[in-house]
C-alpha cells in the first residue's frame, strides 16, 4: 500500500475507467463570475479550477495524470478561447501536478512556491516508498516542475482582474493559496479538504491550524475550492479546522496517558468517529499516528537537499 493516502493519490484510478467515461473525470462548477472549479468525481483524485481574465486564463492545479489534463483542457477550451497564461501549482504532491506537461505545452507558465521545484521529483519519490515500482519512477521522474518559482507572494494580472497567490504553511511546507479577490474565491489547495480526513504526511499541525484561522479571518465571506472535496463555504472551513484542533488535543491527551501506537489510536479514533463519522475517514488512523510524531518532534517533514537551498534550476 502506497504510504501516501489513498485518497490524496489518485493514480490508482485506473486509466481504462477514464477512457470508459471520460465525462465522469471531474464536475465543471462555476465558484464566481468567470471563476469554475474541476471537483473530482471519483472522491479519491484532487481537486483543479481555473480563472478566466480580460486576455487569458489562469489555471490552478493539473490533476493526476496527464489523461486527465487533457480532459480538463478540453473543459477550459468550452468555456474560453483566452490563451493560457498561467498554471500554478498549489503543492509537490504529484495529484495535483501530474498534468503540467499538457499546460506548459499550451505555452503557460507554470508557477509555484521555490520549495515546490526542489521537491517535485524528489519527495514525490519518497512518497511512494517500497511501492516505487519502475513505472511509478519513471512517472514520477517524468513530472515538469514549475517553470517560475515565488517565495512569499505574488499577484498576476489577467487585464483587469488580480489573481494573488500567497505562501502558507501547513500542509507541506510549500503551499499556495490563490485567491481571486474580485470574485470572492479562494483555491486553497490541500490547506482545506471537506468532510475528510486529510492527508498529514508532510504536515505541521500547529502552522495549519493558524493557517485556517488566517483564511477565515480574512476571506470571511468568501467561497473555498478545496483540495479535496466538493466546494467549501466558510462553515465548513470552520469544521475542517475543528477537525485538525480535535486531533491535535485528543493525540495530546492520550500521549498524557503515556499512550502511543496502537493503544493511542484505540483511544482516539472512537472519538473522531463519534464526531466525524459522516466523514470519509479511512485516512484517520494514519493522521493520529502522524500527530502523534509531529508533537513529539519526531516528524518526518521535506526538506530542500544540500547545495540546493535556493532550488534555482529544474533538476
Amino acid at each position: 500500500m502506497l504510504r501516501v493516502l489513498a485518497v490524496a493519490f489518485a493514480i490508482s484510478i485506473p486509466v481504462t475507467l477514464v477512457a470508459q467515461n471520460r465525462q465522469s473525470v471531474f464536475t465543471l462548477k462555476s465558484v464566481g463570475p468567470n471563476v469554475w472549479a474541476a471537483i473530482d468525481a471519483f472522491g479519491g483524485a484532487a481537486n483543479a479550477g481555473f480563472i478566466v481574465g480580460d486576455n487569458g486564463v489562469a489555471v490552478v492545479d493539473t490533476l493526476s495524470y496527464a489523461e486527465a489534463a487533457r480532459q480538463f483542457l478540453a473543459a477550459i477550451r468550452m468555456q474560453t478561447t483566452q490563451p493560457i497564461r498561467y498554471v500554478v501549482d498549489t503543492h509537490y504532491h504529484v495529484d495535483h501536478v501530474a498534468g503540467n506537461g499538457v499546460f506548459k505545452d499550451t505555452g503557460a507558465i507554470v508557477m509555484a512556491q521555490r520549495k515546490v521545484r526542489c521537491w517535485i521529483h524528489s519527495e514525490n519519490r519518497h512518497l511512494y516508498g517500497a511501492d516505487l515500482t519502475p513505472s511509478l519512477k519513471a512517472m514520477v521522474d517524468g513530472l515538469v516542475p514549475p517553470t517560475t518559482i515565488y517565495d512569499n507572494s505574488v499577484d498576476w494580472k489577467l487585464g483587469s482582474r488580480t489573481v494573488q497567490l500567497r505562501n502558507m504553511p501547513g500542509h507541506t511546507g510549500a503551499d499556495t493559496v490563490v485567491v481571486v479577490p474580485d470574485a470572492h474565491v479562494v483555491f486553497a489547495g490541500d490547506l482545506v479538504w471537506r468532510n475528510i480526513a486529510p492527508n498529514l504526511v508532510d504536515a505541521s499541525i500547529g502552522p495549519w491550524i493558524a493557517t485556517l484561522n488566517t483564511l477565515l479571518s480574512t476571506y470571511p465571506g468568501d467561497t473555498f475550492v478545496p483540495g479535496h472535496g466538493d466546494v467549501a463555504t466558510v462553515a465548513d472551513v470552520v469544521a475542517f479546522r475543528d477537525y485538525l484542533v480535535a486531533l491535535r488535543d485528543r493525540v495530546a491527551n492520550g500521549q498524557k496517558q503515556g499512550l502511543s501506537g496502537d493503544a493511542l489510536v484505540a483511544s482516539v479514533l472512537p472519538v473522531l468517529t463519534a464526531q466525524y463519522g459522516t466523514w470519509e475517514l479511512s485516512g484517520a488512523r494514519d493522521n493520529i499516528l502522524q500527530t502523534d510524531a509531529d508533537l513529539r518532534g519526531t516528524k518526518r517533514r521535506p526538506k530542500t537537499l544540500p547545495n540546493r537551498a535556493a532550488c534555482a534550476t529544474p533538476y
